[in-house]
């Protein structure tokens, strides 16, 4: 909720592959409205949130971000199994990219201006952080929030040590005051920048502060979520957050067309045939494909197997001394 007088903030729920839709209005803010973004007290992100909060913060162009984003679009439709490919690893992108976009110091930029939801492994509790000290922490801290458990990967990443997975686990939409909280979400929803649904269905679902109406169209987006549509239908969902962002400003009284560069060989591999072959042989080159990819996930990882196999050995002794307690309770 806006409020000039107590002061604001601004708060990106969790999305997974819809970043685009905050590109869209904050692209919107920035032209029409600036003084939300300039003088907003905090930010607040939670996954793909927390990745647009932290690029904009540091002042990432927007065609860069925009260059980010449809990098991993592309990278997961490259594959006839989209994100779920063997080869397909988001982690890895996703560090790649931050660190090639982000300036070296957007720890100094960021620390104190922005809290990034975590999910802390031990416990499932949530944990905002704010400060770090070093470009590493913040693309650690990133990667924690976005981490999600079997579809990112069997081991969690670290932050200061810590294992944590994606902060929707435990909270999708960090806040402080949701009085004076702006709040930001490509879903269909409670929120105050959102898509607005025609529909007598006043029926909604709200999970680790994920607030859903029960439409089809959330359904749609939440796939989508997943499992990334064509650029297209991105530049669509960006222009969506646009004219949403317009219509919280008209409330409160305060389409650049996105081509794919592919040419002719683009057209070639997109074309009917050729995908229908390619489908056809995947029995074959799956196979092949997944065992290159588990070689290089091994080498990649063979530097943090001690410290991974010793928290597997910690989490397996802590789950079998819960089942032990659940089973044989001590009597008292």
């Amino acid at each position: 909720m806006y409020d000039p007088e107590r002061g604001w903030s601004l708060s990106f729920s969790g999305c997974g592959f819809l970043g685009f839709y905050y590109v869209g209005a904050t692209r919107c803010l920035s032209e029409r409205a600036p003084h939300l973004l300039r003088d907003a007290r905090m930010f607040f992100g939670c996954s793909a949130g927390a990745l647009h909060g932290v690029t904009f913060l540091a002042g990432v162009p927007i065609d860069r971000t925009l260059q980010l984003l449809m990098d991993l679009v592309r990278e997961a439709r490259g594959r006839n199994m989209s994100t779920l490919h063997p080869n397909f690893n988001l982690c890895k992108h996703l560090r790649q990219g931050l660190e090639e976009v982000l300036p070296d110091n957007v720890h100094q930029i960021i620390s104190g201006k922005i809290c990034i939801s975590l999910t802390r492994v031990s416990d499932g509790e949530n944990v905002l952080v704010s400060d770090f000290q070093s470009k590493e922490e913040v693309v650690d801290a990133l990667l924690c929030s976005c981490f999600i458990p079997f579809f990112c990967g069997l081991i969690p990443p670290t932050f200061r040590g810590v294992r944590y997975v994606d902060g929707g686990a435990s909270n999708n939409l960090p806040v402080l005051d949701s009085q004076t909280t702006i709040t930001v979400s490509p879903y269909y929803g409670e929120y105050d920048i959102c898509p607005k649904v025609k529909s007598t269905n006043f029926l909604h679902v709200n999970i680790t502060n994920l607030s859903l109406r029960l439409c089809l169209e959330n359904l749609y987006l939440l796939s989508k979520a997943f499992f990334p549509p064509d650029v297209k239908v991105m530049g669509e969902i960006c222009l969506r957050g646009y004219l949403d962002a317009l219509r919280f400003l008209e409330e409160n009284a305060v389409k650049k067309a996105m081509k794919d560069p592919g040419g002719f060989l683009s057209k070639v591999r997109n074309s009917l045939p050729v995908r229908i072959l390619s489908y056809a042989m995947l029995p074959c080159t799956l196979p092949v494909e997944s065992a290159i990819a588990t070689v290089h996930r091994l080498m990649v990882w063979l530097p943090h197997m001690p410290d991974d196999i010793q928290w597997l050995q910690w989490l397996t002794s802590q789950v079998y001394a819960r089942v032990t307690t659940c089973l044989h309770p001590t009597s008292r």
